[in-house]
């Protein structure tokens, strides 16, 4: 079983965190940047599922993410308010390309591999460790509390946050999972609490 958790920046010239990870929760982290890196280790390691952390659809009733309109959060994001969980919205300036480059993505993958969505801030949150603005060394204990092997000391934020997301899309195939969201837009997949 090999999972694939990715961290997407906005645009190919900043870091995208990138983690594989088995059943035994071995993790191997790296950076990459454009899409087509992505996509080619994609199919080099033909995983059973991507999760991603990045918004993947757009809000019901938007045409898209320049139109101008007061729709501004998903279902998904309105389940997180109520979780009391803080998140960008993704009309908010850089959350834009975000969103656009997501949705490119998870359509291109989509095609032949499964695809979700989940937040790592949100899965931190739930699984009580704490995120990246607490403190690499504190997120990367954390993880390792919870049985993940292989991170090393010079890890970045970008890899642990996909490490991150690469255990939530563990969970999913473990049936271990939340769901949140409306299907018609977008199913954000979430640590069971």
């Amino acid at each position: 079983m090999k999972v694939i958790g990715i961290d997407l920046a906005g645009v190919e010239t900043r870091p995208t965190g990138f983690c594989i990870l088995d059943k035994k929760l071995n993790a191997e982290m790296f950076v990459v940047y454009t899409d087509k890196e992505i996509i080619q280790r994609i199919l080099e390691i033909k995983p059973e599922i991507i999760a991603i952390d990045a918004p993947l659809a757009l809000p019901k009733g938007r045409k898209s993410i320049k139109e101008k309109n007061n729709i501004h959060l998903r279902e998904c994001d309105r389940q997180l308010l109520k979780m009391s969980i803080k998140f960008f919205p993704i009309t908010l300036g850089p959350m834009r390309k975000l969103t656009e480059r997501g949705i490119k993505l998870r359509k291109l993958l989509e095609k032949r591999f499964k695809v979700i969505e989940t937040y790592p801030g949100a899965a931190q949150d739930i699984l009580k460790i704490p995120r990246k603005q607490k403190g690499i060394e504190k997120l990367k204990k954390g993880l390792m509390k919870l049985g993940i092997k292989g991170i090393e000391n010079s890890i970045s934020n970008d890899e642990l946050d996909a490490v991150t997301c690469a255990l939530v899309g563990k969970l999913y195939l473990d049936k271990d999972y939340l769901p949140i969201g409306n299907p018609k837009e977008v199913l954000m997949i979430l640590p069971n609490v």
